[in-house]
């Protein structure tokens, strides 16, 4: 029976079971036809007793969810009833091409659009009987046996098999109880070793490992490189498409560049003296706190020693005497004027003189007990904060950095001239796109590179000073090709420059191209792709993933 079990050695002619064991299960694609015409692109899908249509946009790919379809079908003219985004009709065809006509109504556009349903050819066929598992000849062996004992069934086999049991039975035992359990393991043995025991006439086995055909709705990618992608995962994965149109454009130059602050909307906060900070009334502001001109953002007490205290207090003194003696010498000229004993100028000259001195010493307590207040030099959000209670602010230390959001720039560096920088735009990390205007350049260089600013028009929020962006600034020179979004432009395993063309209603192609950037949103395709091609400019990178 082991001898038996090798299937590839008894094989007859024209045979070889070892390439029927390699077989594999693999998806199918349900029956299905395809059709365009005008506007629309038609996919209809036949499963389970049912027809499902899938009705799009030619040009974006874009669901048709809206639409009147009416179905002419070998049992008269039906309507497809929409539901969820697709039209489902009641489909009870099993065999044969089957003619089907649409009428697809969509406000004004109208089209008719007709295709063939192959079932018998896209059905998988009907799986045999599939073996138990407990033979053990192969059923190559099983055929083989069969074809040389005649046709006449399994139960020759079964008999031919019971009889050589028990003939080995008999021989290797003498004594009859151990003939008959012998007997009786012989024959179980010879009928699980049997082929097709139970198979009835007419019948015929699968190989082993063959299984029926899986049948699904699966993307894939083809021995040519092409993506096969089912109506119901275009729709999951969002992909849309535009025509690509030739046009004439101008070159640009990619630039690094950051975000920097609009001078004329920014201000630095610092301490005229060295002092000792503390918070005004409601705290220091917080980051991203707006502010208005004229706020008071914090105190700088200045630093008394124990010298400028004397000193100060030696100053006082000096004062306080002078006051005391302007004021006695103003009561006696007071007396004197009333007999004009001491003209009134005099009179006047001294009262002013008190007035001087008292305002000295007032100064002189302001600033010993009055702390320099730091006031918000522009309106704007707080950019940068670097103040503690308690810390010693210098001179040249920035406390505060208030920036308006809304006014930003850009400043770009550049290694040759740009005589036409006024249009130019600006890439995010992320891929959002700046609008920038020219606001001038610099005639000094800086590290052998040219400093360019541009403003940024319309700043959308989440931008930051200091942020790297790339800049693209039309170079002047003029080039045609086709311009496409920029997450159209992708790259494969190769490191090739593609992008994906909808050549079918469920079939992509990759394209190698020759590109180069045009903005901050789009590139421009040089070679490699044609006029009039759908080109795919959402969900590329997830085409590009299928395997």
């Amino acid at each position: 029976m082991l001898a038996l079990r090798a299937g590839s050695a008894l094989a007859h002619e024209g045979h070889s079971h070892a390439e029927e064991r390699k077989l594999t299960a693999s998806p199918t694609l349900a029956p299905r036809l395809e059709a365009r015409s005008g506007p629309f692109e038609l996919v209809a899908v036949h499963r389970a007793g049912e027809l499902v249509i899938y009705v799009d946009h030619l040009a974006t790919n874009a669901p048709v969810t809206s639409a009147q379809v009416t179905v002419e079908t070998p049992d008269g003219p039906r309507e497809a009833a929409p539901k969820e985004g697709v039209y489902r009709l009641a489909a009870p065809w099993q065999r044969g091409p089957i003619d089907l006509i649409f009428t697809v109504v969509d406000g004004n556009a109208v089209e008719v659009l007709s295709g063939t349903l192959e079932l018998d050819a896209a059905s998988p066929p009907p799986p045999g009987p599939a073996s138990t598992g407990l033979g053990l000849w192969s059923s190559a062996l099983a055929q083989d046996v069969k074809e040389r004992v005649g046709g006449g069934g399994t139960w020759p086999l079964l008999l031919l098999a019971f009889v050589a049991g028990a003939l080995v039975a008999r021989l290797l035992s003498r004594r009859p109880r151990r003939s008959v359990s012998a007997l009786l393991l012989a024959a179980l043995l010879s009928t699980l070793a049997a082929p097709g025991a139970l198979a009835h006439d007419g019948e015929e086995q699968e190989p082993a490992g063959l299984a029926a055909p899986v049948t699904g709705d699966l993307a894939q990618r083809l021995p040519d490189g092409a993506l096969l992608v089912p109506k119901p995962v275009q729709r999951l994965l969002a992909i849309r498409t535009v025509l690509a149109e030739a046009s004439t454009h101008r070159k640009t130059l990619e630039l690094p560049g950051r975000i920097i602050p609009d001078p004329n909307a920014s201000g630095f906060v610092q301490a005229s003296v060295s002092g000792r900070l503390s918070a005004p009334k409601g705290g220091f502001p917080r980051l991203g706190t707006r502010v208005q001109a004229g706020d008071v953002l914090a105190l700088v007490t200045p630093p008394l020693q124990a010298i400028d205290v004397s000193d100060m207090r030696q100053r006082q003194g000096e004062l306080e005497q002078q006051i005391g003696i302007v004021e006695k010498r103003i009561a006696r000229y007071e007396g004197l004027a009333k007999v004009n004993a001491v003209p009134k100028v005099t009179l006047d000259e001294a009262i002013l003189e008190l007035k001087g001195l008292k305002e000295r010493r007032l100064q002189l307590d302001k600033v010993r007990a009055e702390p320099e207040r730091l006031i918000a030099p522009v309106s704007g959000v707080i950019a940068s904060a670097n103040a503690v209670a308690g810390q010693i602010a210098e001179t040249n230390a920035v406390v505060f950095q208030i920036v308006d959001p809304a006014r930003l720039w850009i400043e770009a560096l550049t290694f040759s001239l740009m005589p036409d920088a006024e249009r130019a735009t600006a890439r995010t990390a992320d891929g959002a796109a700046l609008v920038l205007s020219f606001q001038g350049a610099g005639l000094t260089d800086r590290s052998q590179a040219i400093p360019v600013h541009f403003a940024v028009q319309g700043a959308p929020k989440g931008l930051r000073v200091g942020q790297l962006v790339t800049v693209l600034a039309t170079a002047g020179e003029e080039v045609r090709g086709i311009a496409v979004p920029r997450q159209a432009v992708l790259r494969n395993a190769n490191g090739q420059t593609i992008v994906f063309e909808h050549t079918g209603a469920e079939r992509f192609e990759p394209r190698p191209v020759r590109g180069a950037p045009l903005d901050a949103g789009r590139a421009i395709v040089l070679d490699g792709l044609s006029a009039g091609a759908r080109v795919v400019v959402q969900g590329a990178e997830l085409l590009n993933q299928i395997r």
